[in-house]
C-alpha cells in the first residue's frame, strides 16, 4: 500500500490520482486515435477529455459527500468540530500531523479548529466513481453540443475508452488501501497495514483488537473491478463496436456491463458506502442506470442504421 506515489519538492502525489488522472489521460489519448481514424477532430477529444476530468472529479466528489456516509461529519466540521471523530489513539491525536483534541471521556480524537471546506478537499479521498460518470456525462453533452461533434459517436468511443481508465483508477484504490472487500482465506487475499481503512474498519466491527494491526486478509476488489474493466472494454472494442446497429451501441453496452459488474462485486465491498433497503448508493445508482441503458437502447435500436442524432 502506497497513499502517496512519490513526491515533488516535499509535495506528495496520492497514489490515487495519480493513477486516476494518467486513466483519464490514456483514455484521452485513446479517443483523439478513434477520431482520427473516423474521419473527426481529434482536438475535440482532448477538450472533451480535460472537461469531463473537472466535471467528473466535482461530480463524484459532491456524490462522496451526499451519499456515502459521511454527510453529517463535514456539516459538522464546519458547525461544531466536538461532534466528529476521528479513529485515532491520543498520541496520535495530539500530534504535530493530526493536531486535534483528545476526548478522555469518549477516548476518542477530535478535529481542533472548525474546517468549512473539508467536504471540497477532493485530494484528501472520498471520490464516487458514479457521481463522476454522471457529473463528466453532462459536461460532455455540452462540449459535444457546442462543438457540433456527433454524440452518440462520442459517446461509443467513452463505451471503450472510460474502462480503460477506471483501470488504472481501481488499481490507484488498491494502493491507497480504500475500496477494500470482505475477509476472506482465498490465496490471493491481500493484508492492508496498521491504520489504513481495512484496519480500521475491522476494529469498529470487533474483528481486530486495535487499529494498530494489520487487517485481516480480505477480498482485493480493487483488482476485481480493474480486471472487469478491462474486459468490459476488450468486449466493447472488439465484438459491440464492430457490430453495432446504431451510434451509441457501445455506451449503452459499456453502462450495462459495468452496472451489473458492480453491481455484484458491491456484495464484497466493507468499506463505508451509505445506502438504503440492504443495498449500497452505488447498487441503486446501478439499478437504475440498468434501467436507463435498457431505455435507451430501445430508443435508439428504432433509428435507422447509422443514426447519428
Amino acid at each position: 500500500m502506497h497513499p502517496d506515489l512519490f513526491q515533488i519538492f516535499g509535495t506528495s502525489f496520492p497514489s490515487y490520482f495519480v493513477l486516476l488522472l494518467s486513466g483519464f489521460l490514456f483514455a484521452t489519448a485513446m479517443g483523439t486515435v478513434w477520431a482520427s481514424r473516423v474521419g473527426e477532430s481529434a482536438d475535440v477529444i482532448v477538450d472533451l477529455g480535460l472537461a469531463m476530468l473537472l466535471a467528473g472529479v466535482v461530480g463524484a466528489r459532491i456524490l462522496h459527500v451526499i451519499a456515502d456516509g459521511y454527510f453529517w461529519d463535514y456539516v459538522h466540521m464546519c458547525t461544531d468540530p466536538s461532534r466528529v471523530d476521528w479513529p485515532l489513539d491520543q498520541s496520535e491525536c495530539v500530534s504535530s500531523t493530526y493536531d486535534g483534541v483528545w476526548d478522555a471521556l469518549k477516548t476518542t480524537c477530535h478535529p481542533r479548529a472548525p474546517d468549512c471546506l473539508a467536504w471540497a478537499k477532493f485530494w484528501a479521498g472520498g471520490l464516487t466513481y458514479y457521481g463522476g460518470l454522471l457529473g463528466a456525462s453532462v459536461a460532455a453533452w455540452f462540449l459535444l453540443k457546442r462543438d457540433r461533434f456527433p454524440f452518440w459517436k462520442a459517446a461509443d468511443m467513452a463505451g471503450f475508452a472510460v474502462p480503460l481508465g477506471l483501470a488504472f483508477g481501481r488499481m490507484g484504490c488498491l494502493m491507497a488501501g480504500c475500496c477494500f472487500g470482505a475477509t476472506c482465506s482465498l490465496p490471493w487475499a491481500v493484508s492492508f497495514p496498521w491504520r489504513s481503512a481495512a484496519s480500521e474498519e475491522q476494529f469498529k466491527e470487533h474483528l481486530l483488537p486495535t487499529a494498530k494491526m494489520w487487517s485481516l486478509p480480505v477480498h482485493p476488489t480493487q483488482i476485481y473491478e480493474s480486471f472487469a474493466c478491462l474486459a468490459i472494454a476488450a468486449v466493447c472494442l472488439l465484438w459491440v463496436h464492430p457490430r453495432k446497429r446504431y451510434d451509441g451501441q457501445v455506451f449503452v453496452a459499456f453502462v450495462a456491463m459495468y452496472a451489473a459488474a458492480r453491481f455484484l462485486l458491491e456484495f464484497l465491498r466493507r468499506d463505508d458506502r451509505g445506502g438504503f433497503f440492504g443495498l449500497s448508493t452505488s447498487q441503486l445508482l446501478g439499478l437504475g442506470l440498468l434501467a436507463v441503458a435498457a431505455a435507451v437502447h430501445a430508443w435508439r435500436g428504432r433509428a435507422p442504421s447509422g443514426a447519428t442524432a
